[in-house]
């Protein structure tokens, strides 16, 4: 049996597709409130199975904070995917997240502790990695840097890494994989599903880059990561990185919207600058952090060339799976 937490998200659903369609029993964690009958219309987009291999799954409530429920979920799995987490950067939910993710995952790696589980997968984020090699590039030892300002998801992540090696440390077979920005089909409100929304909403785009993967890309590569026994290590999983208002105007121009215009520096900086001022009375200004502002503005330079030589792996190019993912989009819309 394979436990998949966050199942309902946007990657943990894919992750659980991709078990299924090889054939393997899984297990998914939900919240009560969760609706699994989106995660069911969102198979449709990438199978013909989808009823089918929907059935199949043996889904699960589960709180994070308490250890019996998750020793529960973990009776008879001998692997985990650890999709499970808060993405949020609005200095607001800092708390939440660093609760959710840092907390969530030392709950559950306690819980696998003198289990059946052999096998633990972490998702994490390419937001974790600071600093560039002699070649400029951000690589997978990149490693975090406390003396950087970070933001409070990026925090938290690092933190949630950090009790995985610990685990690792103690003797669990572990694997961390970094993606950049997921693009993924259905659950179009919440993290990454909210670009296409957001694309089409907005008539303006910030002026650095971001790395981008398709959903099917970080499935089955963290399959095939612990298929092949590769652990110990962290990867980083990511297609190609491409200028924000260069993905924001293909996505306008197939909703037959108008040219985003790209936000000045110092619209920008006057921006942060109410924030200091005004932002405890306007919460929506403190969105306009330091940390933030420089994320979205920065142009990194991001390698996958260690995750494309162990695995011998091509990516899906980015402009592809945005017309894959963009097609579904519009379907749901009507």
């Amino acid at each position: 049996m394979i436990l998949v937490t966050g199942a309902t998200g946007i990657l943990g659903r894919a992750v659980v597709l991709e078990l299924l369609k090889r054939g393997k029993s899984v297990r998914a964690t939900k919240r009560t409130s969760s609706d699994i009958d989106e995660v069911r219309a969102s198979f449709r987009f990438y199978t013909d199975q989808a009823d089918e291999l929907f059935n199949k799954i043996d889904w699960i409530d589960v709180d994070f904070q308490d250890l019996e429920s998750l020793q529960t979920a973990l009776n008879l799995v001998t692997e985990v995917y650890h999709c499970a987490g808060k993405v949020s950067f609005h200095p607001d939910d800092r708390r939440a997240m660093y609760h959710t993710n840092i907390v969530g995952t030392r709950q559950l790696l306690f819980a696998c502790e003198n289990s059946s589980v052999r096998k633990f997968c972490f998702v994490s984020s390419t937001a974790v990695l600071d600093g560039v090699d002699e070649n400029g590039e951000v690589t997978e030892d990149s490693n975090y840097n406390p003396k950087v300002n970070h933001s409070p998801y990026a925090r938290s992540k690092h933190f949630s890494e950090m009790e995985v090696w610990r685990a690792s440390a103690e003797g669990l077979n572990t694997v961390i994989i970094n993606p950049g920005v997921i693009i993924g089909s259905g659950n179009w409100q919440a993290s990454s599903g909210e670009m296409f929304q957001a694309f089409e909403q907005y008539p303006y785009a910030m002026s650095g880059s971001t790395a981008y993967v398709d959903v099917r890309d970080v499935s089955k590569i963290a399959i095939s990561l612990m298929e092949k026994n590769i652990f110990g290590e962290r990867y980083i999983l990511i297609s190609e990185t491409k200028k924000i208002v260069e993905v924001a105007n293909y996505v306008r121009e197939k909703l037959g919207k108008s040219k985003a215009k790209v936000l000045p520096t110092a619209v920008l900086k006057l921006g942060y600058a109410v924030n200091v001022l005004f932002g405890w009375l306007f919460p929506k200004l403190r969105m306009m952090s330091k940390v933030n502002l420089e994320t979205v503005t920065s142009h990194p330079i991001i390698s996958n060339s260690k995750i494309k030589q162990e695995l011998n792996y091509q990516f899906i190019p980015v402009i592809e799976s945005i017309d894959f993912h963009l097609k579904n989009y519009i379907s749901d819309k009507k």
